[in-house]
């Protein structure tokens, strides 16, 4: 008998149960998923999956200090379920005494909902998108354009329980829409994405309108050499770079001095200014729209998260605040170790810049006659001196050349060599903060709220042959 025919509390429970370790943790992760594909203005294939996830953290204290073992494994059965304890409390029992051990998280009050049972998607998501899917599709095929594309929703419902008394419930929608359109001959591509918990808030009509505007734009096309350009980064770019740099944000590594949040001489610069313009970043778990867990949930150890802050309560936190870098990301352990306050890293991201301007109304203040680029998404992202935070990589599906406050053509994509730190600390204007899908990371971090930003001077290292 398969243990996904008990109820995840249930396995929780009887996991803790069997356990013969000092402190035990045990999360099962109950996920759904479903989606659609396309390609050629036509469905090509959809599904529906469940499975279960179930992680057990043994800890055994020892005169040296506490050891940690972690065992997860999918489909686990009935027969399966006391193996995988032990295997956990095997691994502890043959581990080194683990750096970032505290005390398990205790004191937390129990989730209502603990007993329920988990959330599940199914087709029935889909059922206002999937016609007007449709709909777009014959506008699309009438105007000379192909739609490419996928729809995913999951849903994530997190059981943790531990030997200190925690019972925790999270559930957790993630939905992405990706939606390419070319032209018949090829030479022409636009991208457009959308970031959801439900899909009752995007339109893929309207995203095919505006795909549409994009592809009449690259009808004229213009060679540009590398060089520095002034810049609009749309939302998702801005979120794909940002992300990027909360990842580089552990105040460990800052304060052992290997990152560009590391103080000349030692320490951190948290307290220091990053840039002029009133830019707060930050991340809070009931974000509306963009809610995530509130607490931790650690399958592992390893930069800054910890399994022994399993259940953590967490908070909204400001990275930065109002241009000034405020807190960077903490463990338990770490923050011991730094003097910084605990500050785990949550999982979405807010850039709140004071700009009310939509992308399309900073395009029209471009007023000047040099020429300005309006970029699509970056991809291929990849780190190139963590003590700067130098990135490198490649523009996609569409550079635009802005003159005089209007699209006149598109050019060549590039690679560009930028640091979000130095970009945030140049921008000179910031848009309106809108939800938005980071592209490159959309696999791991998909909740994010960016403005556009404008870059006076954005590095566009080489030309790239790319489409």
């Amino acid at each position: 008998m398969s243990a996904r025919t008990h109820k995840p509390h249930e396995v929780v429970e009887q996991a803790l149960a069997l356990s013969r370790a000092d402190g035990c943790v045990v999360i099962a992760d109950e996920h759904s998923t479903a989606n659609l594909r396309w390609a050629g203005n036509a469905l090509t294939t959809n599904g529906v999956t469940r499975g279960r996830t179930l992680t057990v953290i043994a800890t055994v204290d020892g005169k040296e200090g506490t050891a940690s073992g972690v065992v997860s494994r999918s489909a686990v059965t009935a027969q399966e379920l006391e193996p995988l304890v032990r295997a956990a409390e095997a691994a502890a029992r043959g581990a080194a005494p683990a750096e970032d051990a505290q005390p398990l998280v205790s004191g937390v009050p129990q989730a209502q909902d603990f007993t329920d049972a988990p959330a599940e998607t199914s087709s029935a998501v889909f059922a206002d998108f999937a016609p007007a899917l449709g709909d777009a599709f014959a506008r699309a095929r009438a105007g000379g354009r192909e739609l490419y594309g996928f729809a995913n929703h999951e849903m994530v419902s997190t059981y943790l329980g531990t030997s200190t008394g925690l019972r925790l419930r999270h559930d957790q929608p993630t939905g992405t829409l990706e939606l390419n359109a070319k032209s018949p001959d090829r030479t022409r591509s636009a991208w457009a994405g959308r970031s959801t918990r439900d899909f009752k808030d995007v339109d893929p009509g309207a995203l095919d309108a505006e795909l549409a505007v994009r592809l009449g734009w690259a009808e004229r096309r213009v060679e540009l050499p590398a060089g520095r350009y002034e810049t609009l980064l749309p939302p998702t770019a801005v979120a794909d770079l940002l992300i990027y740099q909360l990842w580089s944000a552990s105040g460990r590594d800052a304060a052992e001095g290997r990152t560009v949040f590391s103080r000349p001489g030692g320490g951190t610069r948290v307290g220091d200014r990053l840039t002029d313009l009133p830019l707060t970043l930050r991340s809070d778990p009931d974000e509306p729209g963009l809610e995530c867990p509130p607490f931790v949930v650690a399958h592992s150890s390893g930069g800054d998260q910890s399994v022994f802050d399993n259940g953590l309560p967490t908070r909204g936190t400001k990275w930065v605040d109002e241009g000034v870098l405020k807190n960077l990301t903490t463990t338990r352990h770490s923050a011991g170790l730094t003097g910084l306050p605990v500050a785990p890293v949550l999982g979405n991201l807010v850039l709140d810049g004071g700009g009310d301007r939509s992308l399309e109304e900073m395009v029209a203040a471009t007023d000047h006659g040099g020429p300005c680029l309006l970029l699509t998404c970056l991809w291929y992202i990849r780190e190139v001196d963590p003590a700067t935070l130098l990135l490198t990589g490649l523009t996609r599906d569409g550079v635009y050349l802005v003159e005089n406050g209007e699209v006149t053509g598109q050019v060549n994509n590039f690679r560009f060599n930028e640091s979000p730190v130095d970009l945030l600390g140049r921008a000179t204007e910031a848009g309106r903060t809108e939800k938005t899908l980071p592209r490159e990371w959309s696999d791991w971090f998909t909740r994010a709220a960016m403005p556009a930003l404008r870059i006076p001077d954005f590095n566009m290292s080489s030309v790239s042959q790319g489409v």
